[in-house]
């Protein structure tokens, strides 16, 4: 399952090349392999976030399995949008990028939530996860700010077709209500643990 995952999550990379070497990208190739990068970021993320919900939905652990490497190919994604806009967007014209990150605020919401997923990227590692104990859960966390600064990015971008933002958009809402959901009612469950444990202890 997981060979299948590698090659679902490459196959667009692949599809890419691809066109790159047969020269099918149009009129506007940098656009092209810009939009097409961003895309690729956001399903990668989004079908990261599920995972959990996915796994609550359907009572297995197995797709616990995926997040962490989903997570990662959504950095590799969102790294290779970034790369495509400094390199060829930009041209080699470095001073530039200052000048977009202040004046350009889709830009700066952009590379603030590349920033977010690179800590995340960098501890993804099972020793880090063992180094950070509690910690790791609680930086791995960014992941939800990260997603929204990306559909925010994405929103600010287009013109007039705001369409394809808003579908991302709904997702993650709905994938945010439910981590919400399921944070309270695990709270719910604790407290009514603590009050039974006091019952217990008073009849005793």
């Amino acid at each position: 399952m997981k060979a299948a995952a590698h090659a679902c999550a490459l196959l667009p990379f692949a599809a890419l090349l691809a066109d790159v070497q047969a020269d099918r990208l149009g009129a506007d190739p940098v656009a092209e392999l810009t939009h097409r990068t961003g895309e690729w970021a956001l399903w990668a993320l989004l079908a990261c976030l599920s995972m959990t919900p996915l796994r609550r939905l359907l009572g297995r652990p197995w797709p616990l399995r995926f997040r962490r490497m989903l997570g990662l190919y959504a950095f590799f994604y969102t790294s290779l949008h970034l790369a495509i806009y400094l390199v060829l967007d930009l041209g080699g014209y470095w001073t530039q990028i200052g000048e977009d990150l202040l004046k350009r605020p889709f830009i700066t919401v952009g590379f603030a939530s590349w920033l977010l997923m690179l800590p995340l990227a960098a501890t993804s590692t099972r020793t880090a996860m063992r180094h950070l104990g509690r910690r790791w859960n609680a930086l791995h966390r960014a992941v939800y700010p990260a997603g929204i600064l990306a559909i925010l990015h994405f929103w600010w971008q287009v013109k007039a077709d705001w369409r394809e933002p808003a579908l991302y958009g709904v997702i993650l809402l709905v994938l945010l209500a439910a981590r919400v959901r399921r944070g309270g009612s695990a709270r719910t469950e604790q407290e009514q643990r603590g009050q039974r444990r006091g019952k217990q202890a008073r009849g005793q």
